[in-house]
C-alpha cells in the first residue's frame, strides 16, 4: 500500500480488472489448446460477459474521478516511477476505451470468439467459403472501432496498428518496408544464383510428434523453461499466453516429416514467454504487467528464434540434443548440416515457416490486404484471389489451396488487423537490439555456443523485460539504444553477412 488513498483504490479496480482480463486470456487458451470443439458457441458467450463486466468496470465515471484526482500526485512522482507509469498509462487506456461502446467491445469480442471456431474448421477443410461470413462480420466491427478511436489525423488502419505497436504511423511501416524489400533485393539475387549450396534435408524425415515434444522441453530448459511456471502444449496456430508472471503458457504445431516449425516455433514462443516471465512482480495485476508493445514482443520471439535459434554457435550446440532424440536421422546429418537447413532459403507458402530473408514479403502483403479490407477497397469475397496474385507476384509462388493461403494465419479471425507489421518490426529491432548486446557480452557467441544463456537473459531481463508496459515503445528505444527510430541498417547488415557467407 502507498501513503495515498486514492492511489490504492485505484490499484485495487485496476487489480481487479486485470484478474477478469487474465481469465479472459485462460479462456482464450483453452479454446485453442484444450476445449472440445462443440464448446465453441457458449465459449464465445462466456467470453463475452467477460468482457462486458471489464469494459463497464474500467469505463466508468469513478476511473476518470480517480485519474483526475490523482494528477498532483502523478506530478510529485519521477517521470519512471512505478506509480506515474501506472496513471499514465492507465489515462490514455481509459480515454480511448471511454470511446468504445460497451455493446461494440462485447460484440468483437463475441465475433473473434466464433470465428476463431470457423477458422480452424475451415483450415482444416480447406473451406474460405465457412469462414467467410465471420470474416466480414469481423471487418465491420474493426471499422466501427477504428472510427471510434481514431484522432483525426489518424486513418483506420493508423488506429488499429496503434493498439499493437502505439506511437508509430502507417506511412512509417511503409517506408521501413520499402527500405528493407530494397535491401533484400540484391541479396535475394545472389541467392537464387546460388540456390544449390545449401541443402535443407536435415531437417525432413520422420519426426513423431512425442519425439518432437521431447526435444523442444530438452533445449528450452536450459534457455529459461521451468515447468514450475511454464507450460508447453500442441495447437493449430502457435501462440504464447499467460495468467501471471509464473504461469507461461507456450503452443507450438508438429509435423511429422518436417523438424523446423515445431522446434524453431517453440524458440519464438520462448521470446514471447520469457518477456513476460521477467516482468517486475511488482507490476503483478496491473496494466504495466506485459510487454510495451508487439513491435517490442516480437523482437524477443524472433530474436530467440533467429539470432540465437538460428546461429551456428546454437546449432552446434543443440545438435548433441538431436543426436540422442533423433539417432539415426541426426547420425546422417552432423551440426553444420543442420546449421544450413535451418537457413535454407527458399520462397513457401507458409509465414511461420519462411526464412529470414524472405519472411518480410509475408508480412508486406498481409500489410497491404489489410488495409485494403479495412479501407473497403477489398472484398472477402476477393480476398483469396488478391492474396495469390501477391503471393505470385512478391515470392514467386503459386498457392495450391487456401489452407496454405488465405486461411494459414489465426489474425484474422482474432481481429487482429495491425498486427502482422509488428513480426518485421520485431526482426528489425532485435537486430539492433543484438549490436548493443554484443557489445556489452563480447563473448555472447561463445556463451551460446557452451549453452550459457543465463547473462542473455540477464540483460534482456534487465533493460527490457522488468518495465513491463511503463515506457511507450518509442520511449523504451530511447532508454535501451539512445535513438527514436527503428533503423533498418543493422538488420540488412545481418542479412547480408549470414547469407552473403551461406550463398557465396
Amino acid at each position: 500500500m502507498s501513503n495515498n488513498p486514492t492511489y490504492d483504490s485505484l490499484r485495487t479496480r485496476l487489480g481487479e480488472l486485470h484478474d477478469l482480463n487474465k481469465i479472459g486470456w485462460v479462456l482464450g487458451w483453452d479454446q485453442r489448446t484444450m476445449m472440445a470443439p462443440g464448446g465453441g458457441a457458449v465459449r464465445a458467450d462466456q467470453i463475452a460477459t467477460l468482457n462486458r463486466i471489464a469494459h463497464e468496470k474500467f469505463t466508468a465515471d469513478e476511473v476518470g474521478d480517480l485519474l483526475e484526482a490523482l494528477r498532483d500526485f502523478e506530478a510529485a512522482e519521477p517521470y519512471e516511477s512505478d506509480a506515474a507509469a501506472l496513471i499514465r498509462r492507465t489515462r490514455y487506456d481509459y480515454q480511448r476505451e471511454r470511446r468504445v461502446s460497451t455493446d461494440l467491445r462485447v460484440a468483437m469480442a463475441r465475433a473473434s470468439a466464433l470465428a476463431n471456431s470457423a477458422w480452424v474448421q475451415a483450415r482444416r477443410n480447406n473451406d474460405y467459403a465457412s469462414f467467410k461470413p465471420r470474416l466480414a462480420e469481423i471487418l465491420d466491427l474493426k471499422r466501427a472501432y477504428a472510427d471510434a478511436v481514431r484522432e483525426p489525423e489518424q486513418s483506420r488502419y493508423d488506429a488499429l496498428v496503434d493498439d499493437f505497436e502505439h506511437g508509430i504511423t502507417t506511412i512509417e511501416i511503409a517506408e521501413i518496408f520499402s527500405a528493407v524489400r530494397d535491401g533484400i533485393a540484391p541479396l535475394l539475387t545472389r541467392i537464387t544464383a546460388n540456390a544449390d549450396k545449401v541443402d535443407g534435408a536435415a531437417l525432413q524425415g520422420d519426426f513423431p510428434a512425442e519425439q518432437q515434444a521431447a526435444l523442444c522441453r530438452a533445449t528450452l530448459e536450459p534457455l529459461g523453461f521451468h515447468p514450475g511456471a511454464w507450460r508447453l502444449d500442441p495447437t493449430v496456430h502457435p501462440f504464447a499466453s499467460n495468467s501471471a508472471t509464473q504461469d507461461i503458457r507456450i503452443t507450438t504445431r508438429y509435423e511429422p516429416h518436417i523438424l523446423g516449425p515445431a522446434f524453431f516455433g517453440s524458440l519464438h514462443e520462448f521470446g514471447h514467454g520469457l518477456y513476460e516471465h521477467q516482468v517486475d512482480p511488482a507490476l503483478e495485476r496491473t496494466p504495466l504487467c506485459r510487454g510495451t508493445s508487439l513491435g517490442w514482443h516480437e523482437s524477443q520471439s524472433r530474436m530467440w528464434e533467429n539470432l540465437v535459434g538460428r546461429s551456428r554457435a546454437f546449432t552446434h550446440w543443440v545438435h548433441p540434443r538431436l543426436k540422442r532424440v533423433f539417432r539415426k536421422h541426426f547420425a546422417r546429418y552432423d551440426a553444420e548440416a543442420f546449421y544450413r537447413a535451418a537457413n535454407r532459403v527458399q520462397p513457401s507458402f507458409i509465414r511461420i515457416e519462411a526464412d529470414e530473408v524472405t519472411y518480410t514479403l509475408h508480412i508486406v502483403i498481409r500489410f497491404e490486404l489489410e488495409q485494403e479490407l479495412i479501407a473497403g477497397a477489398l472484398s472477402v469475397d476477393d480476398l483469396p484471389l488478391a492474396w495469390n496474385d501477391k503471393m505470385r507476384r512478391y515470392l514467386g509462388v503459386e498457392v495450391p489451396s487456401d489452407s496454405l493461403g488465405v486461411l494459414q494465419d489465426v489474425h484474422w479471425s482474432a481481429g487482429y488487423f495491425g498486427y502482422f507489421p509488428t513480426y518485421s518490426l520485431g526482426s528489425i529491432l532485435a537486430s539492433q537490439l543484438w549490436v548493443a548486446i554484443e557489445r556489452d557480452i563480447p563473448d555472447l557467441e561463445r556463451q551460446i555456443g557452451r549453452g550459457e544463456f543465463q547473462p542473455l537473459r540477464a540483460w534482456l531481463g534487465e533493460h527490457i523485460h522488468k518495465h513491463g508496459r511503463k515506457f511507450t515503445p518509442r520511449e523504451l528505444l530511447q532508454r535501451v539504444l539512445g535513438v527514436d527510430r527503428i533503423d533498418v541498417a543493422p538488420y540488412l547488415g545481418y542479412l547480408h553477412t549470414k547469407f552473403g557467407e551461406l550463398y557465396a
